[in-house]
């Protein structure tokens, strides 16, 4: 049987990064980004469900900014929620279909019980992601993030799959002296497709995706819900992120005030 074909990087996998090619046409220069590669870590005998972990390395030469960081976090929960199949369709699809809908569309769904039930389920779907987007916005604009974590079925603490964004090796940098986010999400996600890490996992059904974040335990934060003795899973499927770039990253003792916070909203995929 001939090997299935590698999955190719297309603007419809990732709608949301349009492929940026307009930022290459801004008065911002961009910096040519290093080559990254994927690594798979060996089997730890003591946890046998790790022998499938997966680690995607991503090195840029320079600083980002703190929203470029969030925008990495929020990439990468879309991208995810859809490459799971917990979304029909990517992202901003959805958001073109569901929310511009033309009164044809409109009058279908009045017509079809089984597409209104399939439409208000989207609609939910939607804005219980919009809102954690929204709030991973308010997190970053009040603290440093130095990891999060993306939770896909079973619970916080024994999901079924698990995927980690590690940012805690990048040193932070205001904006106009960050290299382009544009630029470093092309980066990050062809990182990704190169290491293929969702080729060997079986087609999902549909589970509850949970969002956690480190921040610090006094940035005020009220709508994520602080963790304090929260652990990170040691079994279900894993794929970490690492970022890090060209300059001296923060000192790894500088994040012991800093404790785990966990979305209050539990996303919930649908199918068509």
């Amino acid at each position: 049987m001939a090997a299935p074909e590698p999955e190719v990087l297309s603007p419809a996998a990732v709608p949301d990064l349009e492929w940026y090619e307009k930022s290459e046409e801004t008065d911002i220069p961009q910096i040519e980004l290093l080559e990254t590669t994927s690594t798979q870590e060996p089997p730890n005998p003591s946890e046998p469900f790790c022998s499938r972990d997966c680690m995607v390395p991503v090195v840029f030469p320079g600083p980002v900014s703190q929203e470029g960081c969030c925008r990495f976090t929020c990439e990468l929960l879309k991208h995810i929620m859809y490459q799971r199949q917990q979304l029909p369709l990517p992202y901003e699809q959805l958001k073109h279909f569901y929310r511009k809908a033309s009164p044809q569309a409109e009058e279908v769904v009045r017509k079809k019980p089984r597409a209104e039930v399939s439409s208000r389920k989207c609609q939910q779907a939607l804005t219980e992601l919009e809102s954690v987007l929204s709030h991973l916005e308010g997190l970053f604009a009040r603290t440093l993030v130095p990891r999060v974590l993306i939770l896909l079925g079973g619970s916080a603490l024994c999901p079924k799959e698990f995927y980690e964004l590690d940012l805690s090796r990048l040193a932070p940098n205001s904006v106009d002296q960050s290299l382009s986010t544009a630029a470093c999400l092309r980066r990050l996600f062809r990182a990704i497709f190169m290491a293929d890490a969702f080729s060997e996992l079986q087609t999902p059904p549909l589970m509850g995706t949970i969002v956690m974040a480190q921040g610090h335990r006094d940035c005020g934060e009220d709508w994520f819900r602080p963790k304090l003795n929260y652990r990170v899973p040691s079994r279900g499927h894993k794929l970490t992120v690492t970022l890090s770039c060209g300059r001296p990253s923060i000192q790894s003792t500088a994040w012991e005030d800093y404790i785990w916070f966990q979305a209050p909203v539990t996303l919930k995929g649908f199918h068509e």
